[in-house]
């Protein structure tokens, strides 16, 4: 069993900041990960780009899922928003974290919010869809595809894939015309030629599904 990265667009009228982005359509909103760890802070950090703030600021006015917010700084084109949630907004994050998973990534599109997320299995991520589903979310899955650990930052790679990929880098074994065989990989790993070339191709397929296709529907 592997991890999975999965990618939902998600939307329900109370979806926290909807309305907003109903109101002022050029808006685009993305939250600001790892702005603070206090358990007692109720506020989200945001990073909004939009055409006028001024306008941007009536529709968090009329949004009825915010409480309040505070523009904290304007930088050039953009402004960062600290927003406090009303008790009607519904928000999908803290079921995804409930689920041991984690969002990676998250921006509006119009009212529909992109999700980019890790889950430690796929079971997880059936179960944040039977909760959206549960919830009258509207929900469609973009993608899920293996990832590898979220903690490992190696692409998901393992360290023997990892290690088989550096040696072969090293060796001249990408080049054209080749510096080495896959039999001389083998031979300076320790292992066989079969066990290498199966290193390679599955540490090449990680890169290429956590990189190149990442963003692939």
């Amino acid at each position: 069993m592997t991890d999975v990265l999965a990618v939902f667009r998600v939307s329900h009228p109370d979806l926290g900041l909807t309305r907003t982005a109903e109101y002022d359509e050029t808006a685009t909103l993305r939250p600001i990960r790892d702005a603070g760890t206090d358990p007692e802070n109720d506020r989200y950090l945001y990073s909004v780009t939009c055409d006028d703030f001024e306008r941007f600021e009536e529709g968090l006015t009329a949004d009825p899922t915010v409480e309040r917010y505070e523009r904290v700084v304007v930088l050039a084109d953009e402004a960062i928003y600290a927003i406090t949630y009303s008790d009607r907004a519904v928000l999908f994050s803290p079921e995804v974290g409930r689920l041991n998973g984690a969002i990676l990534d998250m921006e509006n599109d119009g009212t529909t919010w992109v999700f980019k997320t890790w889950f430690p299995d796929r079971q997880a991520a059936q179960r944040v869809w039977d909760y959206a589903v549960e919830h009258d979310l509207e929900i469609e899955l973009d993608r899920i595809n293996e990832y590898g650990s979220i903690v490992s930052n190696q692409y998901g790679l393992t360290d023997k894939q990892r290690g088989a990929i550096l040696t072969a880098l090293d060796a001249g074994y990408f080049d054209e015309p080749r510096g080495a065989t896959l039999g001389e990989v083998a031979s300076e790993l320790g292992i066989s030629q079969p066990a290498a070339s199966g290193l390679l191709r599955r540490g090449i397929k990680r890169l290429a599904l956590s990189t190149v296709a990442e963003g692939d529907e």
